[in-house]
């Protein structure tokens, strides 16, 4: 019996050192899981400093890039009414170590964000506005949380910020601060608009949008995100064309609404004075006043990942992929005519550069890879030259477990 229950015993012990070390191997591979899916899914932040949006022509501001305490192999682009998709150092700002520094004038306004084209991910994108005026309000860059208190402040360039100001809110009078600084206590989603200010004989702001995030009360491992499609799949298109936009969140589209900002706007959403709901669809007629960063939004708070739109008044547009394109992929680029039958022969430029010319008009990058990242135009003579518009190529994610 002892000897029995002896080898019974033995036998137990052996299946449960057997359990045992599949259950470390098992918390192994979902740690390894979890490390690499956290290393995808968190993006670098995009920090301001001075922590603001709006700014006086001639003033200074450094913008960095942080992942977890690291700037590593991310940079800084932006969109502004002169240049689509251009970096830190080419043609402005300077890179300081990981800092890019600027010295501010109007023609910056624009949406600036942080990219890596190493993990092919992209930071949330934050609007900067540049003045010539003598009037800003000083007001948060990035959401604030729910319950928090937001001060807004309504700044004059050369005499003493303290001022009586008034304040808007969405273009409606929201009270009058004999020294220029009102206060928002405990925001709620409520409070998320567009606001400015105006002081008696100095002037008025530009409009900043204050954002604020829903704090969530349960923690997810994984965050549902939309992804924002375009139809026809292009980023290019002619004055008069309609495109078609929906969030699409695992073939559903409840909860998300289409956003952008725009030269002439900024942050408004599909029927806010633009575009007209179809179902779940925002449908535009385009104009190059509607150029700009289109994404989705969700009642959450959450955001999709953006694309630029390019309107053009002239004769040519370049065909390309809207959405970045995988590792491996051909690509082909077609540059197209309004009017006449787009199988004319066309020059190709990448970042500037003449790459070649097609007979007909349509180039094909086969087995895509990093290198061929770019900003690609184009030109067929006697029509003119598209605009410039970026290709993304996203890596292939393997992952290996033993």
């Amino acid at each position: 019996m002892d000897c029995i229950t002896g080898g019974m015993s033995q036998q137990s012990r052996s299946l449960r050192g057997t359990m045992e070390e599949a259950s470390v191997r098992v918390l192994l591979i979902v740690a390894a899981v979890l490390s690499f899916s956290t290393k995808q899914v968190l993006p670098a932040a995009l920090t301001v400093s001075p922590s603001r949006s709006q700014f006086f022509k001639g003033d200074s501001v450094s913008l960095s890039c942080e992942e977890n305490n690291s700037s590593a192999g991310w940079t800084v682009w932006r969109n502004t009414t002169r240049e689509t998709r251009t970096q830190c150092g080419d043609g402005w700002g300077k890179l300081a170590g990981s800092t890019c520094k600027i010295t501010l004038y109007p023609l910056d306004s624009g949406v600036y964000w942080c990219w890596s084209s190493r993990e092919g991910a992209a930071s949330s994108s934050i609007q900067l506005t540049v003045t010539g005026g003598s009037v800003i309000l000083q007001s948060p860059v990035l959401p604030v949380m729910e319950g928090d208190d937001v001060t807004l402040s309504c700044l004059t360039e050369t005499t003493p910020s303290n001022l009586p100001a008034a304040f808007y809110k969405d273009g409606s009078f929201i009270g009058t601060e004999p020294k220029g600084h009102m206060t928002l206590h405990h925001v709620t989603s409520s409070d998320e608009g567009l606001y400015r200010c105006n002081i008696r004989g100095h002037g008025e702001s530009p409009s900043s949008w204050i954002s604020v995030e829903v704090v969530a009360a349960v923690p997810s491992c994984s965050t549902k995100q939309a992804a924002l499609t375009v139809s026809p799949r292009r980023s290019q298109f002619f004055e008069g064309d309609s495109v078609s936009l929906s969030c699409e969140e695992n073939s559903s589209s409840a909860g998300w609404t289409v956003w952008r900002n725009t030269t002439r706007e900024t942050r408004t959403q599909c029927g806010d004075g633009w575009g007209k709901l179809a179902g779940s669809t925002c449908k535009i007629t385009l104009y190059p006043a509607d150029s700009g960063v289109y994404w989705c939004s969700s009642r959450e708070g959450a955001a999709s990942s953006s694309i630029q739109l390019t309107v053009t008044g002239g004769s040519v547009i370049l065909r390309s992929p809207v959405l970045p394109v995988m590792e491996g992929d051909d690509v082909t680029l077609s540059c197209l005519t309004k009017t006449t039958p787009s199988n004319l022969p066309a020059a190709f430029y990448k970042d500037g550069s003449f790459i070649g010319t097609e007979r007909r008009g349509h180039m094909t990058l086969h087995h895509v890879t990093s290198s061929d990242e770019g900003l690609y135009r184009c030109n067929i003579r006697d029509h003119g030259e598209s605009p410039s518009s970026w290709i993304s190529v996203q890596g292939q994610q393997i992952l290996s477990l033993l």
